[in-house]
């Protein structure tokens, strides 16, 4: 039988420059030092002046790419625009944009009761966001082949989550505009694709599991292991935010060239629906 030769996977990523929104903490700040492992100048976008800048000093420790905190608010075009003319400037071309910047859930309560500027704010900050950072790295893409644009979702587009509307349509949304972008900027060799997280243990998602377990009477361990199985998570564990890392910065490498308008499930199984 022949001997089955594994060749080592060469990403070709070193040197290129990558904006990640929502860089300070939790997921974005995971796929930010993935990248920057590979050798990507990493440019980080977040509003909190203090978690963006204790972000890069991390990243920077660990890694000789160059790492930039750009304090923004994805809520103003003129913010996003200035940022994203900030990085061009300081690293070049823009080779990969990974759109993850959004909130946490504001309020346990009915989404459906609250007011206008509540619902328009949610989807200010996340899809429109996303669609402000896309027009603003535009003219900073690299024509050849090497551009990659990488959206962060979550399973509330594809699933209901209790009090979670506006992140449902925020990441069904997203999921959705994938396509069309993919459609759009095919003739400029961008390519564009969403990635979905399931559960996550994000710094958030931490408390929480701590807060639910100690109301329900039970460790953070035991609410998790009964979660995972009353949400029909295959795997038996929530996720870590590496893993949804790793999955981003394959995309982004020269391997997913052929990778383009998809939507990646990173969730354990969840997607399969066996609840």
């Amino acid at each position: 039988m022949d001997r089955l030769i594994l060749w080592p996977m060469h990403l070709g990523l070193e040197g290129r420059t990558a904006v990640v929104t929502g860089g300070s903490k939790g997921i974005g700040k995971s796929i930010a030092a993935g990248l920057a492992a590979e050798g990507v100048h990493v440019a980080l976008l977040a509003r909190g002046v203090e978690a963006l800048n204790q972000a890069a000093e991390d990243i920077q420790s660990r890694s000789k790419a160059a790492v930039l905190a750009i304090p923004t608010d994805m809520k103003s075009s003129d913010a996003v625009k200035s940022a994203m003319n900030a990085v061009a400037a300081k690293l070049g071309k823009i080779h990969i944009l990974v759109n993850n910047a959004g909130s946490a859930i504001r309020r346990m309560d009915r989404q459906i009761t609250w007011t206008d500027v509540e619902w328009m704010d949610d989807i200010n900050g996340k899809m429109m966001g996303a669609l402000r950072a896309v027009q603003c790295c535009l003219p900073h893409f690299p024509r050849d082949g090497s551009g990659r644009i990488i959206n962060i979702s979550g399973i509330a587009g594809i699933s209901v989550l209790g009090p979670a509307m506006t992140h449902g349509f925020n990441n069904s949304a997203m999921n959705h505009v994938t396509k069309y972008l993919a459609r759009d900027l095919s003739a400029d060799r961008i390519t564009v694709n969403s990635v979905i997280p399931g559960l996550i243990a994000t710094e958030w998602r931490q408390s929480w599991a701590e807060s639910m377990g100690a109301q329900q009477g039970k460790t953070k361990e035991q609410f998790l292991e009964e979660t995972c199985s009353q949400w029909g998570i295959l795997s038996g564990r929530w996720g870590c935010m590496e893993e949804v890392a790793d999955t981003v910065v394959f995309l982004a490498s020269d391997r997913a060239r052929y990778v383009n308008g998809a939507q990646i499930a990173v969730d354990g199984g969840y997607s399969v629906n066996a609840r």
